[in-house]
């Protein structure tokens, strides 16, 4: 066999690998491992476990202090229901850093050491874990307003980049974001309804997308999350998280 030749045949092998079903199936199969090690607090408060152990916007969380105490919290801004100290209380020890807006810093009563303050564009490094601010706002409505400056996240931990959008709109800036997991809110009224959730979606094209900001005491429902799965099928893949409030 010519050099040529042989080249050929590896290109058409390498191919038929790539594309084959098995390769999609697995391919697949690694996406739903995705969102292992994440646990759905209700609303927009989720655990991460990795290399370290991460909440974002810890709300309405049940029980006491409980063993998984947060090596980092993020906070996306300072609405009550998203920055609340009670909760962040229940899941901190003096150890913990928390990364948030400068409004939601006012309200917390931390050590300086334990505090960081952001605004969309910024990136930290965390306890080894990169941080990146990223927009976080409403496009036709009052309650998020872009001069806010308030955030959503993306970070990296368990080997996956993860994104969570905040209270916000289907925003020009999602079509830069790049990330294998996204956690979009899909409720309506504060936030993108799931059709505009779907659309975000779509611009970001992560391996894995998953619902929130619905299910709580704020507003939204699980049909809201059913929608939206709905409209990604086919398209990309969505997991509906099972809803734990307990810490």
């Amino acid at each position: 066999m010519n050099r040529r030749l042989a080249v050929s045949v590896f290109v058409l092998v390498l191919a038929v690998v790539i594309f084959s079903p098995a390769m999609s199936g697995a391919l697949k199969k690694e996406v739903k491992k995705m969102s292992g090690g994440i646990t759905w607090l209700g609303h927009d408060a989720f655990r991460f476990e990795g290399e370290a152990v991460l909440y974002t916007d810890p709300f309405m969380l049940e029980g006491g202090h409980g063993t998984m105490i947060a090596d980092i919290i993020l906070i996306t801004h300072a609405h009550n229901d998203h920055c609340s100290p009670e909760d962040i209380a229940k899941v901190a020890d003096e150890d913990t850093v928390i990364v948030a807006t400068p409004d939601c810093a006012e309200k917390l009563d931390v050590k300086p050491d334990n505090l960081r303050t952001v605004k969309p564009g910024d990136t930290l490094e965390v306890k080894g874990v990169k941080v990146e601010a990223v927009a976080s706002y409403n496009t036709n409505k009052k309650f998020h307003p872009k001069d806010n400056n308030w955030v959503g996240f993306i970070f990296t931990i368990g080997g996956k980049r993860i994104y969570h959008a905040g209270d916000t709109d289907r925003i020009p800036e999602m079509k830069g974001i790049k990330c294998d997991i996204a956690l979009l809110p899909v409720s309506g009224t504060y936030v993108m309804t799931a059709k505009e959730a779907v659309q975000a979606a779509l611009d970001i094209k992560p391996g894995l997308a998953i619902p929130m900001h619905y299910g709580g005491p704020v507003i939204g429902t699980i049909e809201d999350a059913k929608r939206f799965a709905k409209g990604l099928k086919g398209k990309v893949d969505v997991k509906i998280l099972e809803q734990s409030r307990r810490i």
